[in-house]
């Protein structure tokens, strides 16, 4: 079962900021988390709703994941050291 993948303004932001060849890694990554649920995924602490981040690399995509709607919604792509402020 696949999730479908949502991008908020600010994730879409972060993207179009970075280097072609690591947002391609990154959305890359979402689609392999989207469709095989694989990845190096861990559910962040302390943070209501509940948020997951998923590593590429140097980089942090925070996420929500929604199972009864099926949708996984980006909330920002991150270098390691920002994402977790």
């Amino acid at each position: 079962m696949s999730y479908r993948l949502e991008y908020a303004a600010s994730a879409r932001r972060d993207l179009k900021r970075l280097d072609f060849g690591v947002a391609a890694r990154v959305i890359q990554a979402l689609e392999r988390l989207a469709t095989s649920n694989r990845g190096d995924v861990a559910r962040l602490t302390d943070v209501n709703p509940p948020e997951y981040r998923l590593r590429v690399g140097d980089w942090r995509v925070r996420f929500e994941r929604n199972d009864l709607t099926r949708t996984i919604t980006v909330l920002r792509v991150l270098p390691r050291g920002d994402a977790y402020r």
